[in-house]
């Protein structure tokens, strides 16, 4: 039987700031802690999908590989069907990466959270395809078409539950540890080489079919609202109802150690950014850690105040 403390992690949603979760996975395992359970939504049911299955090592390769085109690439749009992402192409690519597997078989506990669209219900993926249960979790409403299962409408797990912390209570580990990547801003300067807040020129051409109008915005321009297309508008809203459940969330059931992933650290389109993305959650989780082994921890957020 092993000595190490154990761990259920909770992975939330946020999309491309999810890439801090590969890092948060590979600190909580190199401080020497064994995960034994996950739970997710969102690019968090993604993330820890490919992390049960023994795959975060070939994922992370191809995260940190993907470039601006890259990305274009991925996006098949659906004009035919309500302008939705498709979603075909990246998970086309993820189960390259992890194979047909069935979530039963995973040598950990995994939940992927999704919200039954037809009985307006939380629903928990615990078994059944994995592929599966990972894209009902992250089909972000407006944006990516909804995966029907067995008769069954489902979305983004994300509108009822974006932070999903009892299904890995029964897990009964040492520390339940908590990833919420709608943590508060940490107010970024406008001077930095690289504005996160731009609309840069190659995103217009993915998303024209978002945006309010036939006007051009510079690749200098920032998303002011006054230049927000549908795109931006419905992401800005999914994320001000996310922060708030997360909120709810925490107070009903307080997490032994809670990671904080600033909001703005990246737009939520930006995927080339994943060894920044990655290198930060593996950072704040070895201080987060510092706290949670201090002979004075309690419950304990990091960073602080959060």
């Amino acid at each position: 039987m092993s000595s190490k403390k154990t761990v259920a992690l909770v992975l939330g949603s946020g999309a491309a700031r999810g890439n801090a979760h590969i890092g948060v996975i590979e600190a909580i395992e190199a401080r020497g802690y064994e995960i034994v359970s996950v739970s997710g939504c969102s690019i968090g049911a993604i993330v820890g999908g490919v992390f049960a299955a023994g795959k975060l090592q070939e994922y992370r390769e191809w995260a940190e590989s993907l470039d601006r085109v890259g990305l274009v690439r991925l996006l098949d749009m659906s004009f035919s069907n309500g302008g939705y992402l498709k979603g075909d192409r990246f998970f086309e690519k993820i189960k390259n990466i992890i194979g047909d597997v069935a979530i039963e078989s995973l040598p950990i506990s995994y939940t992927s959270i999704a919200v039954d669209l037809l009985k307006q219900k939380e629903f928990w993926f615990q078994q059944g395809d994995l592929i599966s249960a990972m894209r009902a979790s992250s089909a972000i409403p407006s944006i990516v078409s909804p995966v029907l299962l067995n008769g069954r409408m489902y979305v983004d797990g994300g509108v009822l539950n974006p932070l999903p912390i009892i299904p890995c209570v029964p897990a009964g580990a040492d520390y339940i540890v908590a990833v919420d990547l709608n943590g508060a801003a940490e107010g970024i300067a406008q001077d930095e080489s690289e504005n996160r807040f731009a609309a840069p020129a190659w995103w217009q051409s993915a998303k024209g079919f978002f945006s309010k109008g036939s006007e051009s915005e510079s690749e200098e321009a920032e998303y002011s609202p006054e230049s927000w297309g549908r795109l931006q508008t419905i992401n800005m809203m999914f994320e001000t109802m996310q922060e708030s459940l997360t909120q709810y969330k925490l107070a009903g059931y307080p997490p032994d150690l809670l990671i904080s992933i600033p909001k703005d650290i990246s737009g939520f389109y930006e995927f080339w950014r994943a060894k920044e993305l990655i290198d930060f959650g593996y950072d704040v989780t070895l201080k987060a850690l510092d706290g949670l082994e201090s002979p004075t921890s309690n419950y304990y957020s990091f960073p602080k105040g959060n």
